[in-house]
């Protein structure tokens, strides 16, 4: 049964998603970006070990609490891990209110009709397992649209849904994120493609339950706002994708309803390092921000 509480603070609270989900591909930039360079760890394990600890500081930092901040998303080897010997999830939930949410995409697939659709996720069903025995709320899985191609739009949605409802036989909440790349010329016809495709999918949710959605913020402002309104989404959730924490902010207080799910705008400012009273208030700053954009509109 899903987490009733939880399902509540997602669906009517102010507040925005922190995503903490860096996979193996983007690890090092992210690393990077904090002041850790590679030659500071010298195989995966430490790699990770070194994101983990990023993302331990970041949650156990003072404003890192359900007041603001409403859910997180956690890449699978911070799920595995523990903060304070905590469980992740746990510690999320039972010490800072946070939802926790899980990524389960395993990456992208070469582009093909102006589309990256997910890889396949053959131990899917075990994963979510682990994750609903971890206490885990929801999932999120990430493809991407580099192009206003109809046919592509149309199987990256498909592809998303399909999952999703997968997801949903695991009583978990799933964020489907078809991503628009904002780098590309026909942007915005191609979220008018995929807004259409999206209501379209709405159809074969099953009666009685809901999913999220993570975009990219639109060109033309409210474009989503009739998902905001469907009664069928309990939520949808704006992705940063390559904008400055300034300008996304701008971009998601002109979107009624919609919600931050930043990464690298979240942590954009935080170094390594920075004394932790630095620390704290350079993130107790963001996250002011990023929730005041959250509820504009």
């Amino acid at each position: 049964m899903m987490n009733q509480t939880m399902a509540k603070q997602m669906a009517d609270k102010d507040g925005f998603i922190a995503a903490l989900d860096q996979s193996g591909g983007s690890t090092p930039k992210a690393l990077a970006l904090y002041g850790v360079s590679e030659d500071a760890y010298s195989n995966d394990e430490e790699m990770f070990a070194a994101i983990h600890a990023m993302r331990a500081r970041i949650i156990k930092s003072p404003a890192f609490t359900g007041d603001k901040v409403i859910g997180a998303i956690l890449f699978e080897r911070t799920m595995d891990g523990e903060i304070d010997g905590v469980p992740t999830a746990d510690y999320l939930w039972d010490k800072r209110r946070i939802v926790p949410f899980l990524k389960v995409d395993k990456g992208l697939m070469a582009e093909e009709n102006g589309v990256q659709l997910m890889k396949p996720m053959g131990d899917l069903d075990a994963l979510l397992k682990r994750a609903v025995s971890k206490n885990v709320f929801g999932t999120k899985m990430r493809s991407v649209i580099n192009a206003a191609n109809s046919g592509g739009i149309e199987a990256i949605v498909a592809q998303q849904f399909e999952v999703g409802k997968q997801i949903l036989g695991h009583e978990l909440m799933p964020i489907i994120e078809p991503e628009v790349n904002i780098k590309i010329a026909d942007k915005a016809e191609a979220e008018q493609l995929l807004l259409a495709a999206i209501q379209r999918h709405l159809d074969t949710v099953p009666t009685g339950q809901r999913i999220m959605l993570k975009l990219s913020l639109p060109t033309v402002a409210n474009l989503y706002k009739p998902l905001v309104d469907d009664p069928r989404v309990m939520r949808v959730v704006a992705l940063s994708g390559g904008y400055s924490r300034d300008e996304a902010n701008q971009l998601l207080s002109a979107n009624t309803g919609v919600i931050a799910s930043f990464s690298r705008a979240l942590t954009e400012g935080l170094s390594h390092g920075q004394s932790d009273a630095d620390f704290d208030a350079t993130l107790a700053a963001t996250i002011d921000s990023i929730f005041e954009a959250s509820r504009a509109g």
